[in-house]
């Protein structure tokens, strides 16, 4: 399988996953139940992932990674200094879960324009109107038209 998750580059860039140790990260604070099913339900250690910055200047794949763990439970959840705390949350029935994400490479910036330009990517899910989702999954024909014409060394 392959995924598109987006992070907000000031919380968690490709350049600060690179930098983590071991180059993983949690994803934390995914508050939507369709991405944290997807997580849960549909993730596999190994699977592709398009590192996606948005909420920023210039949304657009920023890197590639790798699932790097089973779902856990995302800690932040219970943590009542966060922003992603949830009172509903209880430890012995976690309501939100996270994977690690290790980071493989950053690439050059793909905007969300350039993506559109690509008839080939038409039915990608990031670009559905309407779509917010975190976390989408990527058709192995798309994941490979981005990783070998449009992200290809």
């Amino acid at each position: 399988m392959h995924w598109l998750m987006k992070s907000e580059p000031d919380e968690c860039s490709i350049d600060d996953a690179l930098a983590a140790p071991n180059a993983t990260v949690p994803w934390t604070g995914v508050r939507n139940y369709q991405a944290r099913n997807f997580m849960r339900d549909a993730m596999s250690i190994g699977d592709g992932v398009l590192f996606y910055h948005s909420s920023c200047a210039e949304p657009g794949i920023a890197g590639l990674a790798e699932v790097a763990s089973a779902s856990y439970p995302d800690p932040t959840q219970f943590d009542r200094k966060s922003k992603y705390f949830d009172p509903a949350a209880k430890t012995d029935a976690p309501r939100w879960i996270l994977v690690d994400v290790h980071a493989l490479r950053r690439t050059r910036l793909v905007s969300i324009a350039e993506l559109r330009e690509h008839k080939a990517l038409a039915d990608m899910a990031v670009l559905r109107r309407g779509n917010r989702l975190s976390i989408t999954p990527v058709t192995p024909a798309e994941w490979r038209y981005i990783t070998t014409r449009l992200l290809k060394d």
